[in-house]
């Protein structure tokens, strides 16, 4: 029997999803690029600024050198990667630490959520991608362009528990000297897994001793709370740790 020929709707559906990995890497490059100008950060509108206008000759005053501003100093940036399968509680985890209420519901992402948190000593970029299947297939792609990986994973969803482990596995090869938090999210529910046994079962027994995984337990926002536990400050803490 001769192979049927691909339907048009599913060779749309692939150049959709192709199309949307490409534009994903592209605005990462664009946003979260090293050496990029940050105009807003100075207050600029891009996509309306009027020109600068000249003054007129008999206007001109010449400055004086020693009356210069010095430049303000640029913060070092730092990038965080947060993946996990939709429903995890990534897009929570970034709004928590934001410091903005959760979403009511579950709302997947279609494409990406982005947060910038400052410090100190540097500032911190957190890029959330969508846990969608159609969307994994691109997670790779940003591993080596990042600091740390935290991934989260949804401590009662044993069904997907599998799928979980196999695409956290899939990035820990592909970048063996990666920082990598993950997160049992979700230990607010009585039916979740507790670390030992999420430890077994995504097999974080068996990665390389000499390489930096780290387990936490957490309730990001646990049912009818309406806000956080201090789980997200400690991985907040943590990540702070392994960015300086």
């Amino acid at each position: 029997m001769a192979p049927r020929p691909l339907s048009p709707l599913v060779l749309a559906l692939g150049g959709a999803a192709a199309v949307l990995g490409s534009l994903l890497f592209i605005l990462w490059k664009a946003y979260f690029g090293r050496g990029r100008e940050r105009r807003w950060d100075r207050g600029e509108a891009w996509w309306g600024a009027e020109p600068a206008r000249f003054p007129d000759w008999d206007e001109w005053e010449p400055e004086d050198e020693d009356d210069e501003e010095p430049a303000l100093e640029e913060l070092e940036q730092r990038e965080v990667l947060v993946l996990g399968l939709d429903g995890s509680g990534k897009s929570t985890f970034l709004r928590v630490l934001s410091g903005k209420p959760p979403l009511e519901g579950h709302v997947p992402t279609w494409g990406f959520n982005s947060v910038r948190l400052p410090t100190k000593d540097f500032e911190v970029d957190l890029l959330e991608i969508g846990g969608s299947q159609n969307l994994r297939f691109y997670w790779k792609e940003f591993v080596n362009e990042v600091d740390v990986l935290v991934f989260l994973v949804d401590s009662a969803d044993r069904l997907r528990l599998p799928w979980a482990r196999q695409e956290l596995h899939k990035l820990l090869d592909k970048d063996p000297d990666l920082p990598v938090v993950v997160v049992a999210n979700k230990q607010d529910l009585s039916e979740a897994m507790g670390v030992a046994e999420l430890q077994q079962e995504l097999g974080l027994q068996a990665v390389d001793t000499q390489r930096e995984v780290f387990l936490l337990a957490a309730s990001i926002a646990p049912a009818g709370s309406g806000f956080a536990d201090p789980g997200a400050g400690h991985i907040w803490k943590l990540l702070l740790e392994l960015l300086s």
